[in-house]
């Protein structure tokens, strides 16, 4: 768990994880087309790969690894919000509400991983 002010603590296991169940339900309210099925197939996999990159990153094998992983997980989220805004979905649509809190979520995601790789390097150079 990560300490983010006083008196809050946040999991980022347990926040990537809602991340991707939330997609996945997103997912199934979707009008079938050959557009969804190719982009949320991406999304899917996208979103999936943010928690389990993090989860990789924290099996400790190493600063190189971490790193690796760390960036992984922020291009996967950044790649999340991409597939998300690429759906086509009437903008003021039932469905558009949920894809921008989604699109959101995978921003800040995209900004936590961010920072987490600015100050893994803030406390100690990268070894070669």
């Amino acid at each position: 768990m990560h300490a983010c002010s006083p008196g809050r603590v946040f999991d980022l296991e347990e926040r990537t994880h809602r991340f991707a169940l939330r997609i996945r339900q997103f997912l199934r309210k979707l009008p079938r087309s050959i557009t969804t099925e190719a982009d949320g197939r991406q999304l899917l996999r996208a979103s999936g790969s943010v928690g389990a990159n993090y989860i990789e990153a924290n099996e400790n094998v190493g600063d190189r690894d971490f790193v690796y992983r760390i960036k992984l997980c922020r291009k996967e989220a950044k790649e999340s919000r991409y597939w998300l805004l690429l759906l086509l979905l009437d903008e003021s649509g039932p469905l558009a509400p949920e894809r921008a809190a989604l699109a959101t979520e995978a921003d800040e995601l995209t900004r936590i991983f961010a920072a987490i790789h600015r100050n893994t390097f803030a406390k100690k150079p990268p070894s070669s």
